[in-house]
């Protein structure tokens, strides 16, 4: 009754009803294979038969009728001393061969390089490749093995840490500056191309592009490389000095009334401190002294003359607080602009 209760399969084949499926096994449960069935086997596939655990025959894409002709294999672990006429049991796997694109990896933490211009330097990368099954046998034995479904995204961990780990060391051995690694992504996607594919190879896979995206610094880093950019675009900083001086004169000068004398303090502070920067900057920079009386010289003839009168006239006089005119000392208000005087 057993034999009556078993289904026959005349017809083996699979279309993948979503991107992303590397191997996928057909349900054989209580089913035998029809001697003479049909195997179909599509463009961008690959299927295996496997018999009591064993690898037997692998079919590329094509229309096969199975027999032990085209069974080698299979016939030989089975024993068949002549063409089978009974069905059979025996597991099959397809695999989809095409390219599986878009694939992404990335730093989850910046690794530290050394670099010859900053010495040593963290840095963040990311892109994308892509990749295919190569040779379903090495692939069902080591990766897929006897799942009933296996995706992409079930191997992306393993190959986006195998990539990034690979990044290091060629990163590492580069003789770039990070400054010119920009312009230089895709000679390093090459050499990570080259690097890769043994490991992918060692999978049963096939890596056909792999491309750098970016490379950048964190966010910390950055900032630092920023500041370093900005002073070296100021350069001289004795002429920056001046020409913040000279932005400042037109705004002090565009103050009018009781605001021209804070103006003028705060122009003069900004003179004093030009000096002191590039007094900093440039040891030979010497600041002039300032300016005062020049002192009396005694005549040809005789002694020196007295500077009293003009000491005395000086201390009768002072200055208007809003016009800035000389006028008497005892005086409440300016002759000249009539402004009172505190």
């Amino acid at each position: 009754m057993s034999f009556f209760s078993k289904q026959f399969i005349d017809v083996i084949h699979w279309t993948e009803p979503a991107p992303g499926i590397l191997a996928y096994r057909f349900p054989m449960e209580d089913m035998e294979i029809q001697n003479g069935g049909r195997l179909t086997v599509r463009e961008s596939q690959a299927a295996v038969f496997v018999n009591e655990g064993r690898i037997a025959d692998v079919f590329g894409p094509g229309l096969y009728t199975l027999s032990t002709q085209v069974l080698p294999l299979l016939t030989n672990l089975m024993n068949w001393d002549k063409a089978f006429q009974a069905p059979f049991k025996s597991d099959v796997y397809f695999f989809s061969t095409r390219l599986q694109t878009d694939q992404r990896w990335g730093t989850a933490t910046p690794i530290t390089i050394r670099d010859k211009e900053f010495g040593a330097v963290r840095i963040r990368a990311y892109g994308i490749y892509s990749y295919h099954v190569a040779d379903p046998r090495i692939f069902y034995q080591k990766v897929s093995g006897t799942s009933a479904l296996y995706q992409a995204g079930d191997l992306e961990g393993q190959l986006r840490n195998t990539i990034v780990g690979r990044m290091t060391d060629t990163f590492g051995k580069s003789s770039i500056n990070f400054l010119d690694m920009a312009g230089s992504q895709a000679d390093l996607g090459g050499a990570l191309l080259d690097g890769l594919r043994p490991v992918f190879a060692d999978l049963g896979l096939h890596l056909d592009s792999f491309v750098v995206e970016n490379i950048s610094l964190p966010e910390e880093l950055q900032k630092l490389l920023d500041q370093r950019i900005g002073m070296n675009m100021i350069g001289d900083m004795g002429r920056y000095t001046q020409f913040q001086v000279a932005q400042s004169m037109p705004i002090a000068a565009a103050n009018e009334g009781g605001g021209s004398a804070g103006a003028g303090l705060g122009l003069g502070a900004g003179l004093a401190m030009g000096q002191q920067m590039m007094s900093a900057m440039n040891p030979g920079f010497h600041q002039p002294p300032p300016a005062g009386p020049a002192p009396s010289t005694p005549p040809a003839g005789g002694a020196p003359t007295s500077a009293a009168p003009a000491a005395g006239a000086a201390e009768s006089s002072k200055f208007c607080i809003n016009c800035g005119k000389p006028m008497p000392r005892i005086a409440k208000f300016c002759p000249e602009c009539g402004s009172g005087q505190s």
